[in-house]
């Protein structure tokens, strides 16, 4: 589902997708999931890294697997207020995301989990997308194989590394 800044944007937007744990926060051990704000820890380097997307002129749309919905560990309400709190945090840093996708499902039960892209698909509802200027960074295979089924540059976020580092490797800062 979704959860965005209430605005249609309507011309091309060069977007940065971003997928949530391990990219924007702290990735929790195999099996277990944020079920809280308090759990929710920013990586370093993602608020300036945001920030820095932001001031190049992309607008920021995470786009993350939940499964710990349908594995009825949270609600959509507890997932939804996590990630309102994400939002408020990074604009109070002066950055900006304009909406969270999230599938909820389990793996082999839909079409939006990634390494499909119905959630990128559901982003361009939303949101008209510059393919060519836009891009997908992930922690995982499975988010670059989503950005790249959709038709944009991809970029694997690897342990060294934080968003920030990425995002001035990207532009050659």
């Amino acid at each position: 589902m979704t959860k965005t800044n209430n605005e249609i944007i309507s011309q091309l937007n060069k977007i940065a997708f971003l997928d949530r744990d391990g990219v924007i926060n702290e990735k929790m051990p195999e099996g277990c999931y944020v079920t809280n704000w308090r759990q929710f820890k920013f990586l370093e380097g993602t608020m300036s890294g945001i920030k820095l997307l932001n001031d190049f002129g992309y607008k920021i749309i995470i786009i993350t697997n939940q499964r710990c919905i349908a594995r009825k560990i949270i609600t959509e309400d507890m997932l939804n207020q996590i990630h309102q709190k994400m939002i408020e945090a990074v604009a109070d840093f002066g950055g900006r995301i304009e909406a969270v996708y999230y599938c909820p499902h389990n793996i082999g039960q839909c079409f939006c989990r990634k390494p499909d892209i119905g959630l990128l698909l559901q982003a361009e509802k939303f949101c008209a997308v510059d393919k060519v200027n836009s891009f997908m960074i992930g922690d995982s295979i499975s988010d670059f194989n989503a950005g790249q089924k959709y038709g944009i540059r991809s970029y694997l976020l690897k342990d060294e590394e934080n968003l920030e580092g990425l995002v001035r490797k990207i532009f050659e800062i």
